[in-house]
């Protein structure tokens, strides 16, 4: 073994790339380092491209070993099974700006493995994890050109920091995500503290200034390691079918692009592409070799016609101008007997949110090798086949469905208020009824009218919005509101979510190069006047959370006592806790700090176990008197209990006026008496004397 490394210094931190030493028959493997965070990729290509496919079949897995935190996986089966969610977000992070890296017609399948070996609970795995995939790629023969650089930014006292640390994430303002290479950003995934977009524009420019001082070293570092690159062979379309096509079709494809209708214009250009392809074919039979060919070439003109008509007709599909959103309507309550529900339409995406109220124990418990170990608020995304007119299998959410999931819990979790404000477990379901175009954001819309209607007490309410590009050298286009194809067939996604004060979630995916920062402004710009309209459209149907909660969400309240109480409340065994759960029918949680969480359909139960429980743990003092119930009876006093799950004894000399033979003369096992407390002890043990009717002490 001859192991190569290089460190690369990031405002202050070392970043440790190292090859040569481990997994040594992949095509390109590293390991990555930061502090003692450590992340091996290992990457493999396959030589011949992948027949039949008309698309780029690249893999990304992130593998999360549990040993890495020093911890052993829950459960029965105490090995690790299915990816985290945690593991398909930072996979997803990793494929987004590598994929576009490669060239337009690349079809060889390629492997990325990234395992995280160690974890310091200091530095983050995830950004390591895409520097180290770009490595692998960079120094292997797979025909990676450009090498990709990955940042994190963070902001805390008004000061920008390159890769936090957990710790400094707590306190910052804005987790921001940014990859690019040279000369662009490629990807940015943000989670921000309503911050202006000012301030994200400046994240990103800092941010990049970072990445091209990684991509510098890794350059070095394959003129050091790197191996030849092999030579990609990529099929491209004939000129003369080129041609023929735009002869047959180019007039008739800028007609039916302008149908407005999503559905009608989809039909109606597979059928010019079948009769295209069917008209080439009749005239020229020894075609049919290369039928694939004339459909690449129908579908490169329908985007190349797509694009010409935004950049110099200002035309879009739908005929909506560039900075027009369609048509919105929004409801609430649209459920009878959930927590809270909000629908949101905007042209042909609707999507219905639904949220259900928990108890603090209800959280999802996190079985990973980061630090966070339970949630409050989830928020999970269901994209059904029917919501595009399709047809498919339904197998549980797929990586997509996850990660748009995840965007929106982020552009959410700034305005959820803090536990101690609202003690509930809040679970948000999104469910896309259509899509055309950005059902994230849609998501974020329903998903804020669910929280208002549901009655939770949010900062402000959060809208999103999906913003596009069509750039052609000089040519630019920035788009509000795309559709799908525009999605698709465009040169950006750049999704915007937030409040009326200022961004709350970003996520981006560029296609093209040379974005500069003037194009990036207009494009927040731009999502932040259709974000203020888009919250005046929800605020005119529910401008403000509701008073209280629904009928049918439980009713919780909040108690503290003190740590050494909490023994007390519980009892040998569970024994006083399950008593008070079974005479008040409430659901009780206690955190080991002393907060106690009191949770019951009906108030007045969780109000009487908040007095038991309060009962309990009260002090007796000299002088108070209680009700108490006999416990047990001897031949020098009985045992009272005064408080649950607390006693005193009665000596029979005070039990009754005069002298008592017999305790059972006066009391037995079972009876009420009022008494009152004459001592405590140091050990804590009670004195009791009974009250007599006259109020004379016996």
């Amino acid at each position: 073994m001859n192991p190569k490394s290089i460190e690369i210094e990031l405002a202050g931190r070392i970043l440790t790339i190292e090859t040569g030493s481990l997994a040594r028959q992949a095509d390109g493997a590293v390991t990555v380092r930061c502090g003692d965070t450590i992340v091996l990729v290992a990457a493999v290509g396959s030589k011949e491209p992948r027949e039949g496919v008309d698309f780029f079949p690249l893999v990304v897995d992130v593998e999360e070993r549990m040993y890495a935190a020093g911890k052993i996986p829950g459960g029965f089966i105490k090995r690790e099974g299915r990816p985290s969610e945690k593991s398909i977000l930072n996979a997803r992070l990793i494929d987004r700006p590598i994929r576009p890296s490669f060239p337009k017609n690349f079809r060889n399948e390629l492997q990325i493995i990234s395992t995280v070996l160690s974890v310091d609970q200091i530095n983050p795995p995830d950004v390591l994890g895409l520097v180290g995939a770009s490595a692998a790629l960079t120094i292997s023969d797979i025909p990676f050109a450009n090498p990709v650089g990955a940042v994190r930014v963070g902001r805390v006292d008004d000061s920008w920091i390159i890769n936090p640390t957990f710790q400094e994430l707590e306190q910052s303002v804005l987790d921001l995500i940014i990859a690019g290479n040279k000369d662009a950003i490629l990807m940015v995934e943000a989670e921000a503290s309503e911050v202006s977009e000012d301030l994200i524009l400046e994240a990103l420019l800092y941010g990049h200034e970072a990445i091209k001082t990684i991509i510098e070293n890794l350059e070095n570092f394959r003129e050091t390691v790197g191996i030849p690159k092999w030579e990609l062979v990529v099929s491209e379309i004939d000129e003369t079918i080129k041609n023929e096509v735009r002869e047959l079709a180019l007039e008739k494809v800028r007609e039916v692009l302008k149908i407005h209708e999503k559905q009608s214009r989809e039909d109606q250009v597979k059928q010019l592409r079948e009769q295209t392809v069917a008209e080439i074919l009749e005239k020229s039979p020894e075609a049919c070799e290369k039928e694939k060919d004339i459909r690449a070439a129908f579908a490169q003109l329908e985007k190349d016609e797509t694009r010409r008509m935004v950049l110099e007709e200002n035309i879009r599909a739908d005929g909506r101008g560039l900075d027009e959103i369609r048509p919105i309507s929004c409801g609430v309550a649209v459920l009878p007997r959930t927590h809270g529900s909000g629908l949101f339409t905007r042209g042909q995406t609707q999507v219905l949110s639904i949220l259900t109220l928990g108890t603090v124990s209800q959280g999802q418990m996190v079985d990973g090798i980061g630090i966070e170990e339970s949630k409050r608020f989830m928020h999970h995304y269901n994209f059904p086949p029917f919501c595009t007119g399709d047809i498919g299998m339904m197998r549980g959410p797929r990586r997509r469905e996850i990660g748009h999931g995840a965007l929106v819990e982020r552009a959410l979790v700034a305005v959820i208020p803090d536990e101690s404000e609202f003690p509930y477990t809040v679970r948000l379901v999104s469910e896309v009824l259509e899509s055309n175009g950005s059902s994230s954001m849609a998501s974020v819309c329903a998903s804020t009218m669910a929280l208002m209607d549901a009655g939770v007490p949010i900062k402000a309410p959060v809208a999103g919005i999906a913003m596009g590009l069509v750039k052609e050298d000089d040519k630019v286009a920035v788009l509000t509101d795309i559709l799908g194809m525009e999605d698709a067939l465009g040169d950006m996604d750049f999704k915007v979510a937030g409040t009326e004060q200022g961004v709350t979630a970003l996520q981006m995916d560029m296609k093209v190069e040379g974005v500069d920062s003037e194009i990036l402004r207009e494009a927040l710009g731009k999502a932040r006047s259709a974000r203020l309209f888009i919250l005046d459209k929800i605020k005119e149907v529910i401008p403000a959370p509701r008073e209280d909660i629904s009928e049918f969400a439980p009713r919780i309240i909040t108690l503290k006592i003190a740590q050494d109480k909490i023994r007390e409340v519980i009892g040998p065994g569970g024994k006083i806790i399950r008593s008070i759960i079974e005479e008040t029918g409430a659901t009780i949680d206690i955190e080991d700090d002393g907060t106690v969480f009191i949770a019951s359909r009906d108030e007045l139960s969780a109000e009487k176990a908040r007095q038991m429980i309060e009962m309990i743990t009260k002090d007796a003092k000299r002088g108070d008197q209680y009700l108490g119930t006999v416990t047990k009876t001897t031949n020098f006093g009985a045992f009272v209990e005064i408080l649950p799950g607390k006693e005193g004894l009665v000596h029979i000399s005070r039990l009754a006026k005069g002298r008592v033979a017999k305790v059972e003369d006066v009391v037995n096992v079972g009876d009420k008496i009022l008494v009152e407390v004459v001592d405590i002890d140091r050990q804590n043990r009670i004195s009791l004397a009974a009250v007599l009717p006259d109020s004379s002490r016996a």
